[in-house]
C-alpha cells in the first residue's frame, strides 16, 4: 500500500514565448477580366477626324497593409496604333492621378493610398483619328501596388 500525500505548497510552472508575425500583404483586383472598346459610325461626329470612346463598366479593387502606397498602371503593348487613356474615378481611398495615356512604363494610378482596403472605376478612353484608318490594339493593363 503506498500512501502519498501532496505538498499545497509545491507548485509547477512552464512558460511559453508565441510570436504574431505578420508579413506585408498587396492584393489587387479588376473587376471585369476584358472589355471591348468599339469606335462605330454612331459614336463618331460627321466632318471630324478625332473619334473617341469611354467605357467605365469596371473596378479596381485593393487592400494593402503597407505603409505608403501607390497604385500604377501600364500597358503590354508597346507600338499601339490608337491612344489608350485611363483614369480612376470615385476612389474610395487615395488621390487619382490625372488621366494618362497608358504606355509600356507604368504610370501613377492612385497616390497616397496607405494601409487600406479600396476601390475605383476604372474609366478608359480610346481616341482614334479617322485618317488613322482601321485596325485593333489589344492591351493587356497591369496594375501594381508600390511604394510611394
Amino acid at each position: 500500500m503506498c500512501v502519498c500525500s501532496l505538498d499545497a505548497s509545491a507548485q509547477s510552472t512552464d512558460n511559453q514565448t508565441v510570436t504574431i508575425q505578420v508579413a506585408e500583404i498587396s492584393v489587387i483586383d479588376v473587376t471585369v477580366s476584358s472589355l471591348n472598346l468599339d469606335v462605330l459610325a454612331g459614336d463618331i461626329l460627321v466632318g471630324r477626324d478625332l473619334m473617341t470612346i469611354t467605357d467605365q463598366s469596371s473596378s479596381l479593387l485593393w487592400g494593402t497593409n503597407g505603409g505608403s502606397r501607390k497604385i500604377t498602371a501600364g500597358t503590354s503593348l508597346a507600338s499601339p496604333k490608337f491612344e489608350l487613356r485611363l483614369f480612376a474615378s470615385n476612389s474610395s481611398r487615395g488621390t487619382p492621378s490625372p488621366e494618362f495615356a497608358l504606355s509600356t512604363i507604368p504610370q501613377d494610378l492612385l497616390l497616397d493610398i496607405g494601409r487600406s482596403l479600396g476601390s475605383c472605376v476604372l474609366r478608359y478612353t480610346g481616341i482614334a483619328c479617322a485618317s488613322q484608318g482601321t485596325g485593333t490594339d489589344i492591351h493587356t493593363i497591369s496594375f501594381t501596388i508600390v511604394a510611394q
